[in-house]
């Protein structure tokens, strides 16, 4: 992807709770060709909708004589992403989810190996998370719905995209209002970077 303007465009489509960081890495290329389409981050409560949503905007883009590039892992789908990209034939960036992606998978896993009961957010998740979780799941009615949802949880860890004050301290707030200690943990872009460039 060198920006050409000659070149064919490029659609990439993603999940709503990265968009910004794939904005991000588009404009600091200077990626002309590319255009971002996102589905909404709420269809991740809909794990079995979601790859044939993927699959229509893949069609739609390929009828416009877009290329076509798929930034979803797995997503909760069951083997259903893979699948859906497999037959309409566009290379998936692998991984469960994209928490695996921003902290590359050899250190989500050991993540994992230190300390299985660890709540993840992002960015994304960290501005959102009253709305999403601490509302959404209800306990800002329902106090007492904290350890049916959470108590497995032993602490949070915040994957940092990029360095804003504002959003480390909604991560914060979002930690004390469930009661898990914050672990914070640059990552950066991670492997949509990566993946991006080599295409």
């Amino acid at each position: 992807m060198n920006g050409a303007p000659s070149e064919p465009s490029t659609l990439v489509i993603c999940c709503g709770a990265i968009a910004n960081e794939i904005v991000s890495i588009v404009r600091e290329n200077g990626w002309e060709n590319i255009k971002i389409e996102c589905l909404p981050a709420k269809l991740h409560n809909e794990p079995d909708a979601l790859p044939e949503k993927v699959r229509a905007k893949i069609r739609a883009g390929r009828q416009r004589g877009d290329e076509v590039v798929v930034l979803y892992s797995d997503c909760g789908t069951g083997g259903g992403m893979e699948r859906v990209l497999r037959e309409e034939g566009v290379e998936n960036i692998g991984g469960s989810h994209c928490y695996e992606i921003f902290t590359g998978a050899e250190q989500f896993a050991q993540l994992m190996r230190d300390e299985p009961g660890t709540f993840f957010v992002t960015d994304f998740l960290a501005r959102h998370f009253e709305k999403l979780v601490f509302k959404g799941l209800g306990l800002d009615r329902f106090p007492k719905l904290r350890n049916t949802y959470l108590g497995h949880y032993r602490k949070m860890v915040y994957l940092v995209q990029q360095d804003n004050p504002e959003t480390l301290k909604r991560a914060r707030a979002a930690a004390a209002s469930v009661g898990l200690e914050l672990e914070i943990r640059p990552t950066g872009f991670g492997g949509y970077r990566k993946f991006l460039k080599t295409r």
